[in-house]
């Protein structure tokens, strides 16, 4: 049992951090003291104006540890560290950025190169982020690619340079082709090193290195090189004047904290300024605010955030007032081994910034109101499509499936994914159908059930046997509800197969009306009536759209690929290519083909059919599939 007064009376006269614990020994509340003894105590005296959080953790605490530290910063970072690791259920919490996407550029190997990663690593390289926006990470790595045009393949550097042929970016100039041999180490590791003057905001000198360059270029006659330098110098600028001029009268480093709450939702909106101007901006939400003030909300926020941040200001401008700044201060100056300053603006333009990112935050906490109004709605529909149904549980997870070909060629399978109502796209998953040539839309929907529950299986083992994590698995997990784009036939097959894989998922077809259109569902028993004005209705219409698109989407691919890499090979031109076609059908049979095979196609002879097969085993053509 643990004595209360005993353990109290002990506490010891030094900073450190203090553990509160339940019945259950689960952690639920931990915080940080200049003085243990005083503030430990603080929580059990009966006379203390407590607030209702407060009072609601206290009367969940069966005992409670402390750990000494050496300073009150030495507490905070320690306070910070078993926040992130326990995630106490009365701490206020950041959302955990540990699945927060990073840009990582490798400048520290001799080939550096540009990923997306997850994870922050002490490796020596470069890392951006986080980005809470997948746009964000979108449109920026889609600049960095039509500035720089790094290469974008798997191939590795220098193992691979001239080896193989250089892929379609390199026809149509979206990527430097280190693989042909024609760039030096020196110029792309110096490729590298301006997108991270890029990434950094450092467009001055970015600019002035690529001018340098530019200059260089044209002295030795290498016009080509000159140009395509002044075109990205042109593009650097342009981007630099759609970036807003905060404040002209100070070029510092700052990151400025808005917050707007309401109930148990808070957001701090975080604008990011480099040099004087706007390089990003993030929004976040914060967990456990009910009972808490905005100045407990933002003290917390900054002390996770900056935690793990890669980089850390001169300056951060926050709304409310920090508690304990002097110890975050210190805390933040030792992270960055520079003064950083915290300050709360009471006029002129650092308030004008910090009531600008606020209006922010409000936008942002309208959007996430409206979101959840749209989950509920969403939810309304899952509930009305289970009732329909009889399932015995809300389909929150629904797949859909479908087969495209034309004439039996090129047979695909697509998977589609919707998750509380939403199409999950990164979810989606295509195949090719690998068991059979002809049309046959049974057995290819067969194949690709098969292929999906057997995938799935795979990843169970892997995850048991410890290869691999469950966050990571593909296929898992398994659906609530599986929907064919298909009638009674298509529904028969699968029924079948799932009984003897012994899946018992429930299964439906989407049969189509005269005109191509959704009617409805069908069942083993028979064809489900349902309202065509009715939200169920619409929804599965939605599924069955998605999941044709995505189908017809991903043969056409396939066809479009066979085009475009027949056209790079010399001596192919549209007759041939054609005849090709015509004759094996998918580009799989072509690169299968041998020699005098390949003669057999229209307009083909010993020249073109030799280059066309060496082509093929050059390496460069590599297909993924499910």
């Amino acid at each position: 049992m643990f004595d209360f007064e005993l353990e109290l009376k002990n506490l010891p006269d030094r900073p450190g951090v203090y553990i509160m614990h339940n019945e259950d020994g689960e952690i639920i509340y931990v915080g940080k003291a200049k003085v243990l003894k005083n503030r430990v105590r603080q929580y059990f005296q009966k006379n203390s104006n407590h607030t209702a959080k407060v009072l609601a953790m206290v009367s969940n605490i069966a005992y409670f540890e402390y750990i000494v530290t050496d300073s009150e910063t030495e507490a905070l970072a320690l306070e910070c560290n078993l926040i992130k690791k326990h995630r106490p259920k009365y701490n206020i919490l950041l959302k955990d950025d540990k699945h927060y996407p990073y840009i990582k550029v490798t400048i520290n190997e001799p080939y550096p190169k540009l990923l997306k990663v997850r994870k922050l690593q002490k490796d020596g390289a470069k890392y951006y982020g986080p980005y809470v926006s997948g746009i964000t990470l979108k449109n920026t790595l889609e600049l960095v690619q039509k500035l720089f045009k790094p290469p974008t393949c798997r191939r590795r550097f220098p193992e691979d340079i001239r080896k193989g042929r250089p892929c379609l970016n390199y026809h149509i100039n979206n990527c430097f082709a280190p693989c042909t041999g024609k760039v030096s180490k020196e110029e792309y590791r110096q490729i590298y090193f301006n997108i991270c003057r890029f990434l950094d905001g450092n467009h001055k000198e970015l600019i002035a290195s690529l001018t340098k360059e530019m200059n260089e270029a044209a002295k030795n006659m290498q016009y080509e090189k000159a140009a395509d330098l002044r075109d990205k110098i042109r593009a650097v600028k342009d981007i630099e004047e759609q970036q807003k001029v905060i404040n002209t009268g100070s070029q510092d480093d700052r990151d400025v904290i808005a917050l707007a709450r309401e109930e148990g939702i808070a957001f701090c909106q975080m604008f990011f300024i480099r040099a004087g101007k706007v390089i990003g901006r993030e929004s976040y939400k914060i967990e456990n605010t009910a009972k808490s003030s905005e100045e407990e909300i933002v003290t917390d926020f900054v002390k996770q955030f900056y935690q793990a941040a890669e980089y850390i200001p001169n300056e951060i401008l926050t709304e409310y007032e920090i508690e304990d700044k002097d110890a975050i201060t210190e805390w933040l100056t030792s992270l960055k081994h520079k003064k950083v300053h915290i300050t709360r603006p009471q006029r002129g333009d650092k308030k004008h910034m910090v009531d600008m990112v606020r209006k922010n935050a409000d936008v942002a906490l309208g959007n996430y109101k409206i979101k959840v109004m749209k989950d509920r709605e969403k939810n309304a529909v899952l509930d009305m499509m289970q009732e329909l149904l009889r399932l015995e549980k809300r389909p929150m997870r629904i797949e859909a499936y479908d087969i495209s070909n034309i004439q039996g060629a090129d047979n695909v399978g697509a998977m589609v994914v919707f998750e509380n109502g939403r199409a999950a796209k990164r979810k989606h998953r295509l195949f090719k159908i690998k068991s059979f040539e002809g049309a046959d839309d049974y057995a290819a929907m067969r194949e690709v059930i098969y292929r999906r529950f057997r995938h799935a299986l795979e990843e169970e083992d892997q995850i048991k046997t410890g290869k691999m994590l469950r966050k990571d698995a593909k296929f898992l997990p398994l659906p609530d509800l599986i929907l064919l784009d298909g009638g009674q036939g298509h529904l028969n097959t699968i029924l079948e197969l799932l009984e003897m894989i012994e899946t018992d998922i429930p299964t439906f077809g989407m049969v189509k009306n005269d005109k191509h259109r959704t009617r409805g569902l069908v069942a083993k028993t028979g064809e489900i009536e349902i309202n065509p004005t009715s939200p169920v209705f619409k929804l599965i219409t939605l599924i069955q759209d998605e999941v044709h698109d995505t189908a017809i989407t991903y043969h056409r691919k396939l066809h479009s690929k066979i085009t475009s890499e027949l056209d790079l090979i010399p001596g192919i031109g549209e007759k041939r290519r054609k005849g090709l076609l015509t004759e094996f059908k998918t580009v799989d049979k072509i690169k299968e083909a041998s020699v005098m095979e390949l003669m057999r196609a229209d307009g083909m002879n010993y020249k073109a059919a030799q280059k066309l097969y060496e082509y093929f085993r050059s390496g460069d053509n590599v297909e993924t599939e499910q």
